[in-house]
């Protein structure tokens, strides 16, 4: 089984806010995270400063950790409003 990876946008998500969802799924076992570079060059207050969020799962990781991993993402589509873009 390889590892499987992938990439997750919320548009106008604020750049602190990609790094706490990044914080709490890194601590979820089999997973490793990080944000993707900004697709513009361009400087915007009002839009992220990030271009999305990917998401590793290792070869051991379980059914229980891919679980976890969606109620966390979830959460914060439910605290912030989110839909995935």
């Amino acid at each position: 089984m390889e590892q499987q990876r992938e990439e997750i946008q919320f548009s106008g998500l604020p750049l602190t806010v990609y790094r706490e969802i990044a914080a709490h799924l890194s601590q979820v076992e089999g997973i490793q995270t990080g944000l993707c570079p900004a697709v513009t060059e361009e400087f915007n207050y009002n839009q992220s400063q990030v271009g999305g969020l990917w998401i590793q799962y290792a070869q051991t990781a379980s059914l229980q950790s891919r679980q976890q991993v969606e109620q966390i993402l979830a959460y914060y589509r439910d605290r912030y409003g989110l839909n995935k873009s």
